[in-house]
């Protein structure tokens, strides 16, 4: 069985969608791992433009099962209204072709409303998230108070599972000056929601154990970047969850020996949403040029991302830690036209030259790109399927990319388009 995981090798947004969609058509399941609906993958197919947030990337292809794993939070509302959203395009989401894994952990109402309160208190010094309640969900499951989707099928115990979570986030809430939260129109609205999700929930490690056992070949899909990993990540900048590939395993419900080929997606250029370190980032007409041509505005919550060169020190050490086999290199296209290209190869700091990105976020705030300059290209990159239709400097910048991470470009996407993609090695292969 030849499985794959797709991550993020960057700060997210690097155009896992369509990389994710591109693969799903050699794979049989798809498996999104962690994360929340903070998440957005936009695909494009015909024209025909997709935005997806909980929902596995393979969901828009016919015959392939799509699972939403355990180590996701899943906002039972937003999962509803997406799937009612991608039914008027034309794809229909049932049971049949989606499983939600029985012990994944609900986001509620009540988590968005205290990330608000949180992040409004902090002013000025506010971590950027997109308000939605992942980081309160997450905390709620390592503090063991989680309402779980297994929990919507007992009503009778579920009230005094909700009493105790209150006893938590009732307390935080004074200590904000917020107001309370009770228990009935909390307990009401999961009864409400619950027959419509139920339906699809199910046993996901099973699932995957049937799926080894057939030979069935498994994509594991994940959510942000490498470079926002609770742990290895620009921390506190971070999301709440692990993005690494590890946690494909653990958040699937699956062996580690199984997650196979890691593909890392990572832009011809860096952009990063919401707040943190970014050594790279381009304030300048360049910067605005960058974000112009790649749209770059977020799926989820439509905020303009920063823009910057390529950042190949953070990429390599997102690869080292990662363990990724491969990388995907989307948006080359975005490159075309400019008559110089620079490439981070190191950072400056405190007068002494580093090869890595430090673990301290002042230190991270401090540091100075050493950029090498590349020759660019005017011919364009748009639309090639193969390296004969790329301009040879284009080339070469790609081969000097694989140089600096250290590590081979197995996929080279050349616009938002499902066919616009030129394998240089199949990851199932």
């Amino acid at each position: 069985m030849a499985n794959v995981a797709v991550i993020g090798a960057q700060w997210g947004d690097e155009g896992k969608g369509k990389i994710v969609d591109w693969l799903s058509q050699r794979a049989d399941v798809v498996v999104r791992f962690q994360g929340g609906h903070n998440a957005g993958h936009t695909l494009v197919i015909d024209g025909v433009e997709f935005r997806l947030s909980l929902l596995p990337s393979g969901i828009v292809r016919p015959g392939k099962l799509s699972i939403i794993g355990s180590g996701v939070v899943v906002d039972p509302w937003a999962l509803i209204r997406e799937i009612d959203a991608i039914k008027v395009k034309g794809v229909t989401v049932t049971p049949d072709n989606l499983k939600l894994a029985e012990n994944a952990t609900l986001i509620l109402p009540l988590h968005g409303e205290i990330d608000r309160a949180r992040e409004e208190a902090r002013g000025a010094d506010k971590i950027g998230t997109t308000g939605r309640g992942i980081g309160p969900a997450y905390e709620d499951k390592v503090g063991r108070r989680a309402i779980r989707v297994c929990d919507l099928a007992d009503p009778a115990s579920l009230g005094g599972k909700i009493d105790n979570l209150l006893l938590h986030h009732n307390a935080l809430l004074r200590g904000l000056g917020a107001k309370e939260l009770e228990r009935g129109p909390i307990l009401a609205a999961l009864l409400e929601i619950a027959p419509k999700v139920l339906p699809f929930a199910d046993s996901a490690w099973r699932l995957l154990d049937d799926a080894k056992k057939a030979g069935k070949r498994v994509l594991f899909e994940g959510a942000q970047g490498a470079m926002l990993d609770v742990d290895h990540g620009t921390y506190p900048f971070v999301t709440s969850s692990h993005t690494h590939p590890g946690q494909a395993a653990s958040g699937a419900g699956i062996g580690p020996g199984n997650v196979g080929y890691v593909l890392g997606i990572t832009k011809a250029y860096t952009t990063r949403v919401g707040s943190g370190p970014f050594p790279t980032e381009l304030k300048d007409d360049i910067g605005e040029t960058l974000g112009q041509k790649g749209k770059e505005f977020g799926v989820v919550t439509g905020r303009k991302r920063r823009c910057g060169w390529f950042d190949a020190v953070m990429v390599r050490q997102a690869s080292k830690v990662s363990g990724i086999d491969g990388i995907a290199l989307t948006k080359l296209d975005v490159l075309d036209g400019f008559k110089e290209i620079k490439v981070c190869i190191g950072y400056k700091l405190d007068g002494k030259t580093l090869d890595r990105l430090p673990p301290l976020a002042e230190a991270q705030e401090k540091v100075e790109p050493i950029y090498e300059t590349i020759e660019g290209w005017s011919d364009s990159t748009r639309g090639a399927r193969s390296w004969s239709q790329l301009p040879a400097l284009a080339v070469k910048y790609v081969r000097r990319v694989e140089e600096l991470i250290e590590t081979p470009v197995a996929i080279l996407s050349t616009s938002p388009e499902r066919e616009d993609t030129v394998l240089v090695r199949d990851p199932f292969a």
